[in-house]
């Protein structure tokens, strides 16, 4: 019987992939196998999940009722290559390579392929991952609910009809928790330098973001809103806020969204 899961990429993303379906139960080790050309990436998922691994693409899709395609978008093309001739009408591919069109994944996998693409982004790791999707035009309904089951294992699911909007998303929820933890950098560079130890620092700068992050989510407000909350007329957040302000800081933000976005595209033309 044909596993039900199997992973091409045995990366951080795919081993928080299983990791989510396993912790809520959707599916049971034996379920789920993975391949990659680097046997101590399969070995570190071995010991971690107990699921089986091998070196062989063709193997994996033959035996796999879904596959996810966990690799690099650099190595796309020939991993797609390499097991084109194993794809059936049944299967379903799930790409969650950053800016690989569903033209490019059905151009390598073939006619027959079914498929869903994906953004997910790192805090999947910890179970607080935000996933984009869109399904391809063989893909059912069906299919994209399999799909948005896999990734509420690591987090909140949002699902898109128009693919456009992928490199967007790749531009944002994708890059942006590196610009988030630059960010804290920030925070912890300016903490120390006005004195405080590099221990309390970062624990300060860690549970500061968390709570904003909480209270954008929980109560409904604007991040405008709750910036004027906490912005007294002459006090010291104004002067801080001013100091970003000064350099241009909701500028270069957007810059950087845009920057990460065109990349995305660019990948997709390879």
């Amino acid at each position: 019987m044909k596993k039900k899961i199997g992973f091409i990429g045995a990366g951080n993303m795919a081993g928080a992939l299983i990791k989510g379906l396993l912790e809520t139960k959707r599916y049971r080790a034996r379920e789920l196998w993975a391949s990659d050309a680097d046997g101590r990436q399969l070995a570190r998922l071995r010991r971690a999940y107990k699921i089986e691994g091998t070196r062989d693409n063709q193997a994996l899709v033959e035996n796999s009722a879904v596959v996810v395609l966990a690799v690099k978008p650099q190595v796309m093309d020939a991993v797609l290559e390499q097991v084109r001739g194993v794809v059936t009408r049944q299967h379903l591919f799930v790409s969650i390579a950053a800016g690989i069109t569903l033209a490019r994944l059905k151009a390598g996998l073939g006619p027959d392929a079914k498929l869903v693409r994906a953004m997910p982004n790192t805090p999947a790791l910890v179970g607080k991952g935000m996933t984009v999707l869109v399904r391809g035009g063989r893909a059912t309904v069906a299919d994209e609910r399999l799909a948005t089951a896999l990734f509420g294992g690591v987090g909140d699911v949002v699902r898109v009809k128009d693919e456009k909007q992928m490199d967007a998303v790749t531009g944002l929820s994708g890059s942006g928790p590196a610009f988030v933890y630059r960010f804290a950098e920030g925070l912890i560079a300016g903490a120390i330098a006005a004195g405080l130890p590099p221990a309390t620092a970062s624990r300060l700068t860690f549970q500061t973001i968390a709570g904003a992050a909480k209270m954008l989510q929980e109560t409904g407000r604007s991040p405008e809103e709750l910036r004027v909350m906490v912005s007294s007329p002459g006090g010291t957040t104004l002067a801080g806020l001013k100091a970003l302000d000064d350099r241009d800081f909701v500028p270069t933000v957007g810059g950087a969204v845009r920057a990460a976005t065109r990349r995305s595209r660019e990948l997709g033309r390879g």
